[in-house]
């Protein structure tokens, strides 16, 4: 199991869920991941509900309030040096400090930032808590793409706030470019298609499972719904976009054995 103590600035480090019902959201995703639950008090009856496989964090999930940055919905976490220093970037880079930089008890500093095109993501200054403890494995994350009203926009601002590099691929119909750093893999990036409807630009968060039809019949009969039906990725995987029964949105991915996506693991 690919175990990780450590981050690269830059690197996708941490995933978490804001959701209204987080008994619920916990039921479905310890269910769905076979993840374990634990409870870290914040405040009065309130919780930040730690899930783990094999003894080592992989995500979390928080009890929503109405007024907390918009539906239910999964927020991906970059590592970088400084917390501060990369909001002040973010200025400068068109994109809006949606949450300015704030300790987080004694683990580490976040700020939450929007990117021009208005994807949100969050920023992550590491001091007890690195991050997933396992990435690339069955259960845990594996990848994080952007989904963009304007790619050429996107690669910029992240190009300047963390310096990746947008090399662009051909897919077919689709645009489609992987963001890199120091020849590593760093997340994905797609245009978002004009028939799609009126969909925001987001970041999607992507688990990897061992069989993903099994992962998307198990979600609907968890309660959960099937938003991109189980598809393949011509020498990627094959993969899907699920909801869960509160309607934030994530994936799953059956990567090849001994292969990754960006991380080098496999589900």
């Amino acid at each position: 199991m690919p175990l990780v103590e450590t981050y690269a600035p830059g690197t996708f480090c941490w995933a978490d869920l804001g959701t209204p019902d987080a008994a619920a959201a916990t039921r479905f995703y310890t269910s769905l991941f076979a993840w374990t639950a634990d409870q870290r008090p914040m405040g009065p009856d309130d919780f930040y509900t730690m899930f783990h496989l094999d003894g080592r964090p992989v995500a979390a999930l928080y009890r929503q309030e109405a007024a907390q940055h918009g539906p239910p919905h999964w927020l991906s976490y970059i590592s970088v040096d400084s917390a501060s220093d990369a909001a002040l970037r973010t200025k400068g880079l068109g994109g809006a400090l949606l949450m300015e930089p704030f300790d987080v008890l004694d683990v580490g500093r976040m700020a939450m930032v929007q990117d021009p095109t208005g994807a949100v993501v969050a920023l992550w200054e590491p001091r007890r808590h690195a991050g997933a403890g396992v990435v690339g494995e069955t259960g845990s994350m594996c990848w994080n793409e952007l989904a963009t009203s304007d790619m050429a926009r996107a690669g910029a601002f992240y190009g300047g706030l963390l310096g990746w590099s947008a090399e662009r691929r051909a897919t077919g119909a689709l645009e489609y470019a992987t963001f890199t750093a120091e020849g590593e893999a760093r997340g994905g990036m797609t245009a978002i298609a004009p028939t799609g409807g009126p969909v925001p630009s987001h970041w999607l968060v992507y688990f990897a499972v061992r069989d993903c039809d099994g992962a998307a019949t198990l979600a609907q009969s968890l309660g959960g719904a099937v938003r991109v039906p189980p598809s393949e990725i011509p020498d990627i995987g094959r993969f899907a976009v699920l909801a869960d029964p509160q309607g934030a949105v994530f994936a799953v991915i059956a990567l090849p054995v001994a292969e990754g996506h960006g991380r080098g693991g496999s589900g």
